[in-house]
């Protein structure tokens, strides 16, 4: 399965854009979703190994609270580069926080890692970012293997001869006029866990069939679950900040093991503020988006 086109995605929320760029032969890619002017939003990052930019001044104490856009890139901490290209992309259109210099645009970053898989000496850099930028305004989203999803895998604790792709996905949840939707990059050390109840996992590790999870030393920097939380909702720093927690529990549904030494975890929620909502609805309604985003990307064995 190389990509997939899904009606429920992250640009259900109005003026909201996502794009890719794809080596599906090297299998590694960047994601990126553009946000309207005037987005607010912060972050909550989870598990042990997480590589990220710009995610300290999405603190609810710090000044700055809009972004521009928000990237998901394979690469690991070489990916991190992709978001040169998309602030470049970001001043050419005159987008960014308003400075005496000039606009500086807002480009937080999330990385998994995929350097295992494909050729791991390609990584997706600033061209690779704008490319993606680009692609974000041409028109349908894939989803699946593509963009930060292309070289992910899931069930690593199984061991690597068990391990199966993981990829890109996307759900949207309403409430009246009230629209929340997550987009995650499932690269996990642990399994999707379509029921929810894992209770197959745990049978596993209590018993050690889980092969590569029995008793083994984990690879602290070879996996990582990553996404963005998009809402229509008005919501402040803090209020963003309880969604992107949100996102966890919704992972933490839809993955077993979650938040392990070897993912770093990470959502991103972005609030564009045309709806008057409650956090807690939004929150609700982000765990279980999160949730299906995870779920959505289960293939057939």
């Amino acid at each position: 399965m190389g990509s997939d086109r899904h009606r429920s995605v992250i640009t259900d929320v109005a003026g909201v854009r996502a794009g890719h760029w794809t080596d599906a032969e090297a299998r590694t890619g960047c994601t990126v979703v553009l946000l309207p002017e005037g987005t607010v939003a912060s972050a909550d990052v989870r598990g042990g190994a997480p590589a990220s930019r710009e995610l300290a001044l999405l603190a609810p104490e710090r000044t700055v609270a809009r972004v521009d856009a928000v990237l998901l890139t394979g690469g690991s901490a070489f990916g991190l580069a992709a978001a040169d290209g998309v602030v470049r992309w970001c001043e050419e259109q005159g987008l960014g926080f308003p400075t005496g210099a000039g606009p500086v645009p807002i480009v937080p970053t999330l990385a998994l890692f995929d350097l295992m898989v494909g050729d791991g000496s390609v990584r997706p850099g600033p061209a690779e970012g704008h490319a993606a930028c680009r692609d974000a305004l041409t028109g349908p989203v894939a989803l699946g293997l593509v963009g930060a999803g292309t070289g992910a895998t899931v069930g690593n604790w199984r061991g690597p001869d068990r391990a199966r792709p993981g990829g890109l996905g996307s759900a949207t949840l309403r409430r009246g006029p009230l629209v929340v939707s997550a987009l995650a990059a499932v690269n996990a050390f642990g399994s999707i866990d379509p029921g929810g109840s894992a209770t197959a996992a745990v049978e596993e590790a209590a018993t050690g069939d889980a092969g590569g999870a029995g008793g083994s030393t984990v690879d602290a920097f070879g996996n990582t679950t990553i996404g963005v939380i998009a809402t229509n909702a008005r919501l402040s720093k803090v209020e963003c900040m309880l969604v992107a927690q949100g996102g966890h529990d919704g992972l933490a549904r839809s993955i077993f093991p979650a938040h392990t030494r070897a993912d770093g975890d990470a959502f991103v929620a972005a609030a564009t503020g045309e709806v008057d909502a409650g956090v807690d609805e939004v929150r609700l309604l982000a765990v279980a988006a999160v949730q299906r985003s995870v779920r959505s990307v289960v293939r057939p064995a």
